[in-house]
């Protein structure tokens, strides 16, 4: 199996998760894609849960060690969304490149696999007041050269980011990262 496979195998496996219409953009040199949603909770419960708590709601499938506790956020500029493995090793999935506590947090880089293909994207997460609690609004760009293109890789990063951002809502909302099954 050559490293272009082996790598579509692993994301297309990592990234498997329901996909929703919010691809804002699609093309063969890039994507983005977009998610809002109402956390019932202050701008500033919001924030410190999803920055502090993160490894309470990413989920671990979505992970180089299967192991959320290992994932964490460095807040501040040159910070990271990095992981821990074993005592002296880990990894930079995305650099912090712009911090407004509260208000807006920035990450660049290749999410996942799509580092290990060479992709580069910014990661923004927004928070805003709202009647309701704390509008969340998540942006992710992403370009670069993917062979067949990266249009097809746009539903299944899409999937995974909303999967991500319902379980911080319901993490903030219920204490529990997996959100409740809908009312029949």
């Amino acid at each position: 199996m050559n490293i272009r496979s082996l790598v579509t195998a692993v994301l297309l496996g990592l990234l498997a998760a329901p996909s929703s219409a919010e691809v804002l953009d699609s093309a063969a040199n890039g994507f983005t894609v977009k998610h809002s949603l109402t956390v019932n909770a202050s701008r500033a419960e919001t924030y410190a849960a999803a920055v502090n708590q993160f490894s309470s709601w990413w989920h671990p499938d979505h992970s180089i060690s299967g192991i959320a506790d290992n994932l964490y956020i460095d807040a501040k500029p040159h910070g990271c969304f990095c992981e821990k493995l074993g005592t002296d090793g880990g990894v930079i999935h995305m650099s912090v490149t712009f911090v407004n506590p509260q208000t807006m947090l920035r990450f660049t880089g290749g999410l996942g696999p799509l580092g290990l293909m060479g992709l580069n994207g910014n990661l923004t997460w927004e928070f805003k007041d709202t009647d309701e609690g704390t509008l969340v609004i998540w942006q992710y760009a992403v370009g670069g050269y993917l062979d067949g293109g990266l249009d097809q890789l746009a539903a299944a990063v899409d999937g995974v980011l909303l999967e991500q951002v319902t379980r911080l809502k319901a993490l903030i909302e219920t204490g529990q990262p997996e959100p409740a099954p809908p009312s029949s």
